[in-house]
């Protein structure tokens, strides 16, 4: 080994321990609501994106054996934010946040009367006026376009349920 080898692994280890010392002086900042919320958005709609395509099951909670609606977005929030929901989209519609079509954010819920009685049916908005749900016996999960006529039609409402949670609050006011 030469002297100059040497030199530059001394000015390696020396630079290295500087900036150690300086990244543990820095105590992280708090993450904003805003930042937290991006982030489990972001969180939620990669988990409901992935599980696109799994069979539909009538009380089904498990990407093995099936979702319906509210499985599906019960086992979402459940695996990406340790959130337990209640069972029914009905119930779900009661907590959170409640906001308006033209706020939705990626991660938030939308509601649908689909049975003739509202918020029978639940799904998880991802972005330009789409959400994926778990639609129907026979069916498999996927994405649908709320623009379509049938969604229209049947829109209940919905809620952030993730800003709610980040800021602390995990109930409705309303």
């Amino acid at each position: 080994m030469n002297f100059r080898h040497i030199v530059f692994g001394i000015g390696a280890l020396a630079c290295s321990g500087s900036l150690l010392a300086a990244e543990a002086s820095q105590a992280p900042a708090p993450q904003s609501l805003f930042a937290r919320y991006a982030s489990d958005a972001q969180e939620l709609v990669l988990r409901a994106l992935s599980l696109v395509g799994a069979n539909y099951r009538r009380g089904g909670e498990s990407p093995d054996t099936g979702f319906d609606c509210s499985g599906l977005v019960r086992h979402v929030f459940r695996e990406s934010l340790g959130l337990s929901l209640p069972r029914t989209s009905k119930e779900i519609s009661h907590f959170g946040e409640k906001i308006d079509n033209e706020a939705l954010q990626p991660g938030d819920l939308v509601f649908f009367n689909t049975l003739r009685r509202g918020f029978s049916h639940v799904g998880i908005y991802l972005g330009e006026h789409r959400f994926v749900h778990a639609p129907v016996t026979g069916g498999q999960v996927r994405i649908e376009d709320m623009r379509k006529s049938y969604w229209v039609k049947r829109f209940n409402g919905a809620r952030r349920i993730a800003a709610a949670l980040a800021g602390g609050g995990q109930g409705s006011s309303d």
